[in-house]
């Protein structure tokens, strides 16, 4: 049996991560419409009625923009903690009560085959959390929206076998970019969004943990491209002896449509994906 991980979509525009592990199959958020997220899935052979939950990370649109309509029309649980449910119910609509599923920080739960921990996360929402999904021996993790390397949630998700780690900006061209002052300062804030610096500093810690694959993410559109990301965090890497695409796997997901798809085996901890980008790991 094997563990299938796909973002969909990871950007400052929405974003939205499909995990499977035999008939088991959820989101990471549903921050673009539904109507996207749907024609998505069919890109892998999956309708929306065989998703079994949606995890919302927090109550920011560009993560929870589709997930109402998607719950309401196809019956599908949200979960999430209480800050973030208290926050997002006016910007899902209506949700049936027994769709309402309420988490807590570091309470393991289990939807079908995979065993998921929630951890908190630091950025300006309500209660955020990133998840570590775990299943048949493979562990996958999402931790993206992050204002410092500080906290428990590089704990949380070091000896992963893939981690999806935010990259959202380079810092000198959201200085100089259009952004206004107070948005720029609460991007660089502690509780705003990881640097592509940050992210390679963040990745060290992660190779040195035994992480097998580290996927990029949450990269902004105005502020960020995929190269300098990716150039970013290889050169940190290799500053402390690791060779992107032999000792660790590196890439980048799309912003704004389905990337690869990560295939996890739990006869080994080798694993491959479709539709390779520079670094990918076979």
């Amino acid at each position: 049996m094997h563990m299938r991980f796909s973002p969909l979509f990871s950007g400052s525009n929405g974003n939205s991560i499909y995990v499977e592990m035999g008939d088991t199959r959820i989101l990471i958020d549903a921050g673009v419409s539904g109507t996207r997220i749907v024609n998505a899935l069919a890109t892998h052979g999956v309708t929306p009625d065989m998703i079994d939950g949606i995890l919302l990370t927090h109550e920011h649109s560009d993560h929870v923009s589709g997930a109402g309509i998607l719950s309401r029309k196809y019956g599908i649980p949200l979960y999430a903690t209480r800050g973030t449910w208290a926050l997002m119910a006016d910007k899902l609509g209506k949700v049936t009560p027994s769709n309402i599923r309420e988490l807590r920080a570091f309470e393991d739960f289990y939807i079908g085959r995979m065993g998921i921990t929630p951890f908190p996360l630091p950025h300006d929402a309500a209660e955020p959390v990133g998840y570590a999904i775990a299943s048949a021996g493979r562990r996958v993790a999402v931790a993206t929206d992050i204002g410092t390397l500080r906290g428990d949630w590089l704990e949380a998700v070091t000896g992963c076998d893939l981690v999806l780690l935010e990259s959202n900006h380079d810092v000198n061209m959201l200085k100089a970019g259009r952004y206004p002052y107070e948005l720029k300062r609460r991007i660089l804030g502690s509780h705003g969004h990881l640097s592509n610096e940050d992210a390679g500093r963040a990745a060290v810690k992660l190779a040195k943990s035994g992480v097998g694959h580290i996927v990029l993410g949450h990269l902004s559109g105005e502020n960020n491209f995929p190269q300098l990301a990716l150039r970013a965090v290889s050169d940190a890497l290799e500053a402390e002896g690791f060779r992107p695409g032999l000792d660790i796997g590196l890439d980048v997901a799309k912003r704004d449509e389905p990337g690869g798809v990560y295939t996890l085996s739990a006869e080994e901890t080798r694993f491959s994906r479709t539709e390779g980008l520079p670094f990918a790991w076979l």
